[in-house]
């Protein structure tokens, strides 16, 4: 059986390019692109993985993963989150909420892929 993965994304370049890299290395990929049903999302496709983007249309990724945190049947879903902001601050930001790993835009495909992997055990 496939590892579904969410990706919650706004920006379709990226949507396509990890789509892309993830389906071809087996995952079940399913997208979302804005903040404010997210949670919705998360409940209706139970993923494996979730890649996030912080900042999203409705709602922050930090506030989406403050949600996932605080849902017990996806308190321990692995969350890779994606952002342009490499800043340290928003890193450690990203830390408090609960993020499994934190990836700055830009990035390489091999880059998510090893991330994906290292997160599931894959």
């Amino acid at each position: 059986m496939k590892k579904k993965v969410l990706l919650i994304e706004d920006e379709p370049n990226i949507i396509e390019a990890v789509s892309f890299i993830l389906s071809r290395d087996g995952w079940e990929v399913k997208t979302h692109s804005n903040g404010h049903d997210a949670m919705e999302t998360v409940r209706l496709r139970t993923p494996d993985l979730i890649i996030l983007d912080v900042m999203l249309p409705g709602k922050s990724g930090f506030d989406i993963l403050a949600e996932i945190r605080g849902d017990a049947e996806f308190a321990e879903t692995p969350v890779l989150m994606l952002t342009a902001r490499g800043q340290m601050k928003d890193r450690e930001m990203a830390e408090k909420a609960g993020a499994s790993q934190y990836m700055t835009k830009p990035f390489s495909n091999a880059d998510v892929l090893a991330a994906v992997r290292d997160l599931v055990g894959a």
